[in-house]
C-alpha cells in the first residue's frame, strides 16, 4: 500500500483516517494504482483537491465487513449501494463469489483481501482504483 499511503499523506488525510470512525476502506492495492494510465498518480499528487475527492471516494462512513455486505446484497436483491465520504456512490454485487464494487463511471473492482480490521473500522482490499463522477 505503499502508493495509497503516499497519496493518503498527500492530500492530508491521514488524521481523518485515524479518527473514531468508524470507516469502510475500499482500499486500492499498489496494483490498482499500476493500471491506472501511465502519469495520472504523478499528476494526482499535484492536484490535491482531485486526489481528495477519489481518495475519500474509496471511504464509507461505517463498519461494513464482508459478512454485512454479503447480507446487504441479498437483502437488496442482488446488489447494495454505499455512499461514499466524498458524497459518491458506489454498488456492491456478488459475481463468482467474489465482491465487486461499482464506481459510477461503471468502472468495477475486485474485492481481494476483506475483513482487515482497524480500531476504527475494517479495510477491504481490491484490485482497481475508483473513479467518482466527476
Amino acid at each position: 500500500f505503499k502508493t495509497l499511503a503516499a497519496a493518503v499523506t498527500a492530500a492530508d488525510l491521514v488524521s481523518t483516517l485515524k479518527g473514531p470512525g468508524p470507516f469502510t476502506v475500499f482500499a486500492p492495492s499498489d496494483e490498482a494504482f499500476a493500471k491506472l494510465p501511465a502519469g495520472t498518480v504523478e499528476s494526482l499528487l499535484k492536484d490535491i483537491p482531485k486526489l481528495k475527492a477519489i481518495l475519500t471516494y474509496h471511504v464509507v462512513a461505517g463498519k461494513f465487513d464482508a459478512a454485512a455486505i454479503s447480507k446487504m446484497i441479498m437483502d437488496g436483491k442482488g446488489s447494495t449501494t454505499f455512499k461514499t465520504v466524498a458524497g459518491g456512490m458506489l454498488t456492491a454485487k456478488s459475481a463468482g463469489g467474489k465482491v465487486i464494487i461499482t464506481d459510477e463511471k461503471g468502472g468495477s473492482a475486485k474485492v481481494t483481501i476483506a475483513d482487515v480490521y482497524q480500531s476504527n473500522g475494517v479495510i477491504h482490499v481490491i484490485d482497481t482504483v475508483l473513479m467518482p463522477g466527476m
